[in-house]
């Protein structure tokens, strides 16, 4: 059996097209693997569970009697000790929980800072 002339460059340009297709489609339209949208979406989780913990640190700072005092020494201290310092204080110890969060613990020295 013979096959018709145009089938092989009908295969070579469906091949291309495809090839072609899939490089426009990871590159420029956006399209991502599962494992890819999956680290996304709990990064964006993490990030958006770190903002809210964080209004509760500010919260629990308001109500310290030290405030001032561990304001001023938040404020004085280089950007990469002031969560330590909220650490320190038991702000960044959420309620019920035992162990504070670092990432809760530097967004809360971030806004009492400001």
């Amino acid at each position: 059996m013979k096959t018709p002339e145009w089938l092989k460059p009908a295969l070579y340009g469906a091949v291309c097209g495809a090839v072609a297709l899939g490089v426009i489609g990871f590159s420029w339209g956006g399209w991502v693997t599962g494992s890819s949208a999956q680290r996304m979406a709990q990064d964006r989780s993490k990030t958006d569970v770190v903002a809210v913990l964080s209004l509760i640190c500010v919260d629990q700072s308001k109500r310290d009697p030290q405030l001032t005092q561990r304001l001023a020494e938040i404020k004085a201290a280089s950007t990469y000790g002031r969560g330590d310092l909220v650490v320190k204080a038991g702000w960044a110890t959420m309620p019920g929980g035992t162990v504070a969060d670092a990432q809760v613990a530097k967004a809360c020295a971030t806004q009492l800072a400001s």
